[in-house]
Formats: C-alpha cells, sequence, structure tokens
C-alpha cells in the first residue's frame, strides 16, 4: 500500500496541468517518487506532515509551466496544522497574517496605491501565472525546515531553469538569500530578476520594503505585449 505522499504525486501526474512540469528530470528519472517514500514514512513513523498531502504540488498545478509570467521562491510550508496550502507565502489560517506575508502585502499595498488585502491566500496570483514555489513541498508541524534536505530542491532547480528555458518572458521576484542564489539561473537577456532581501521581519538590513517589485512586474510584463498581473486579493 502506498503512503498519502506517493498517492498525491500519482494524481499529479495525472492531472491536465502537469503535462509539461512532470517531464523534468525530478520526475521523469524517479526522484520524485524516492522524496515522496520518504515524506511518508515521517508520516507512517506518526509525524504530521503539511500541507495536507493532496495539496503538496498545488503550486504546479495551479501554474502550468507554459503560463508561468511570475515566479516567487519561498522556504517551506508553514508549520502550523491550517495554514499552509502548498503555495509559498500564501496563508489559509484564520489568525492574524504570518509576518513575512503581512510585509509582502503591505509592500503590495503601497507600491499599487490599493487597501492592504485582509486574505492572505494567493491562489489569485498563482492562476495568474505566478509561480509560488517553496524550496521544501513538505514540512512537520512544529518543525520548520524539517524538510530542507528531503531532496525538493532539486525540483526547485530544475523548475527556475525550465522557466528560463521554455517561457518567453518571465519576471524573478527573488526575495532573501536562498531565492536570490537561483539568479545564476535565469537568462536575462530574456528575464527580468528583481533581487530584494527577505520579507521576513528577522531581515536585519530591512532591505525589501521600497523596492517596489508589483509596479515593476507590471510594467515590464506590459513592455513584453504580456498581461500584467492583478495583485489584489480581496
Amino acid at each position: 500500500m502506498t503512503g498519502p505522499v506517493t498517492q498525491a504525486l500519482a494524481a499529479f501526474r495525472a492531472d491536465p496541468g502537469a503535462v509539461a512540469w512532470r517531464t523534468l528530470p525530478f520526475f521523469a528519472g524517479g526522484a520524485a517518487e524516492r522524496v515522496a517514500a520518504r515524506v511518508d514514512a515521517v508520516i507512517a513513523g506518526g509525524a504530521q506532515v503539511l500541507p495536507p498531502p493532496d495539496l503538496v504540488f498545488t503550486s504546479l498545478v495551479l501554474t502550468p509551466l507554459d503560463r508561468v509570467k511570475v515566479v516567487i521562491l519561498g522556504q517551506d510550508p508553514y508549520p502550523t496544522p491550517g495554514d499552509a496550502h502548498g503555495l509559498a507565502f500564501s496563508y489559509r489560517g484564520s489568525r492574524r497574517l504570518p509576518a513575512s506575508l503581512r510585509t509582502i502585502l503591505a509592500e503590495m499595498a503601497e507600491d499599487l496605491g490599493q487597501p492592504m488585502p485582509k486574505s492572505g491566500d494567493l491562489s489569485r496570483w498563482a492562476k495568474q501565472g505566478v509561480l509560488l514555489l517553496n524550496t521544501a513541498l513538505t514540512v512537520e508541524a512544529g518543525k520548520a525546515g524539517a524538510h530542507l534536505k528531503f531532496g525538493w530542491a532539486e525540483l526547485v532547480d530544475e523548475a527556475v531553469a525550465a522557466v528560463s528555458e521554455n517561457q518567453p518572458a518571465v519576471v524573478f521576484l527573488l526575495w532573501g538569500g536562498s531565492a536570490r542564489k537561483h539568479a545564476i539561473q535565469v537568462d536575462r537577456t530574456r528575464h527580468l530578476v528583481i533581487e530584494a532581501g527577505h520579507p521576513s521581519p528577522l531581515n536585519r538590513l530591512r532591505d525589501f520594503r521600497g523596492t517596489r517589485p508589483f509596479s515593476r512586474a507590471n510594467a515590464w510584463l506590459k513592455e513584453k505585449g504580456l498581461e500584467p498581473i492583478d495583485w489584489r486579493l480581496d
């Protein structure tokens, strides 16, 4: 009997939105099965893994490769049950917005002259072509970073490279040291890279606010003849 993440992987492979993503070596060469089996072993051992297995691949399903216009990379899912749902930074919990997301949305509101959104669910962005991909697609409840070395990083490397190679014009919003390491993978002759510090309040340099990534991304997309992102959430 297969575990829940292995089952979710099989469902992802069957999803029409996964057609291009599943050609990545991570999915085609067996790495995905190995990572899924490792996560399933943790679940079998009694740990609670987040997000729920059926939401692990949400970022790739909601944003097929041929629709990517913007890339935002996160670290790993929120470790509190009910918060994460498969999209980097996105939040469905019932408490106050997480600090980093609150910083992101405050910058968006100020940048675009919009009210601060009440919702933290970024699904609306993903459906417009914003790939919200975490460095690790799973985490254990109460243990942030627990799965960062499980092998998910291979998927992120390949996804960034695939977007750079296959899409004509994409904005890469790389926030924080971990995300900025991927800048070297991006073909800057075709794509726009906007780097900034991490939106976390623990970022002592405070070099995220005021960078206006949302308006800059939309202006560039318009220059390329592409529909800009409607960043509103409410």
